[in-house]
């Protein structure tokens, strides 16, 4: 018990003072209900927020609609940001700006703020450039809930010392990043991205990543097992106001 929680302060110092070549992220889920919410929120992120962000620095504002929008009932906006300042991320920018809105009218049901550092495997954000497949292009959010912090340092390994991001790129699943979650809802957790050209790309990209004779090794290994309780993944598609 008492190696875990050294090895897990040492990965938080490691954390909260990395190089500035090792990117931080942050992730803004906003949560709305009506089309009417959505077009008020699409309003004040064109116009007001990214415009803002553009302004302090952000250069490559993602803004995301999960597909699952048209049947959900709490249905989700996500924006991502990234930058080597630790401080510069996490000022709450929005703060400052006028929102369109009123408590019998609100502009969402409520926001949550996730905060996270790139995997040292992957340690700068990489985006998407083929402006022309923008509108077919696929996003895949997935995040992996491990049932303590010595597994999830274990998953963590896999990913960097144990090649599953060398896996991926073999197989050019075009990762926008690789992230612990440093703050976040549920923990101990990590988060990635990558990007497809469309739905049928993302099935033949896991198909492939599945059947893997590397992948089959590697997860068989005894080393590894039983570091992950629980994957969500989100299906998503960028919005017309997003940087890519």
């Amino acid at each position: 018990m008492k190696k875990t929680l050294f090895a897990l302060s040492i990965f938080i110092v490691n954390s909260l003072y990395a190089a500035p070549s090792m990117e931080y992220y942050k992730l803004i889920v906003y949560h709305f209900s009506t089309t009417a919410q959505e077009k008020k929120l699409d309003d004040f992120l064109t116009n007001q927020f990214i415009p803002a962000l553009h302004l302090k620095g952000f250069k490559q504002v993602g803004v995301f609609k999960p597909i699952t929008n048209d049947t959900a009932n709490d249905k989700q906006l996500i924006l991502l940001i990234n930058s080597a300042s630790l401080n510069k991320l996490i000022e709450p920018i929005q703060w400052n700006l006028k929102e369109e809105t009123s408590f019998n009218d609100p502009l969402y049901k409520r926001y949550e703020q996730i905060l996270l550092r790139a995997f040292k495997d992957m340690p700068l954000m990489k985006v998407p450039n083929d402006a022309s497949k923008k509108g077919e292009r696929i996003y895949e959010l997935r995040n992996y809930e491990s049932p303590t912090e010595e597994k999830y340092l274990n998953k963590v390994h896999m990913f960097n010392e144990g090649g599953e991001i060398t896996l991926f790129n073999e197989l050019q699943f075009n990762a926008v990043f690789y992230a612990d979650v440093l703050f976040g809802s549920k923990m101990p957790n990590l988060m990635y991205i990558t990007s497809f050209d469309n739905i049928e790309s993302r099935n033949q990209h896991w198909k492939a990543f599945v059947e893997s004779p590397t992948w089959k090794k590697l997860v068989a290994m005894p080393f590894y097992q039983n570091n992950m309780s629980a994957l969500h993944s989100q299906l998503m598609r960028s919005t017309p106001y997003s940087d890519y």
